[in-house]
């Protein structure tokens, strides 16, 4: 079905632009992602411009057909890497006033639906799509 690889390529690059703009937003705003640390971590800041140029770079070669296998599951292994910020989010209300306490809670499963959608790119061929040939059903 052409539309099934379209709608396809659409998700991809749209999960890519989320995972690249939410990495650039590192750089744009620490601030915001020192907020979330979790005390016991060492050297704050140096990790939220790490996680956010892994996002960044990660986000942009999920584009590269090449390299999309590989840029989803670091991805994913990211996500689970920055889970503990989130739960540090959701247990810290307090430090995110313009945020209602339900999307904090909220953001713990939508984790698992972003590790779902990536973990899509993991299968098929290269670039994470299948044989996009057409089937001669004949």
């Amino acid at each position: 079905m052409r539309y099934t690889g379209t709608l396809k390529l659409l998700l991809k690059y749209s999960l890519g632009l989320l995972f690249v703009l939410g990495g650039l937003y590192h750089f744009f705003n620490p601030a915001l992602y020192l907020r979330m640390m979790p005390p016991y971590l060492p050297w704050h800041l140096l990790l939220v411009y790490l996680s956010g140029f892994f996002e960044t770079a990660l986000g942009l070669l999920l584009l590269i057909p090449k390299y999309t296998r590989l840029a989803a599951w670091g991805l994913i292994a990211l996500l689970v890497a920055v889970f503990p910020a989130n739960v540090q989010m959701a247990l810290g209300p307090q430090q995110f006033p313009e945020i209602p306490p339900v999307a904090l809670w909220l953001r713990l499963p939508l984790q698992l639906v972003f590790v779902a959608w990536t973990y899509s790119l993991t299968r098929g061929g290269r670039g994470g799509e299948r044989n996009s040939r057409p089937h001669n059903n004949l």
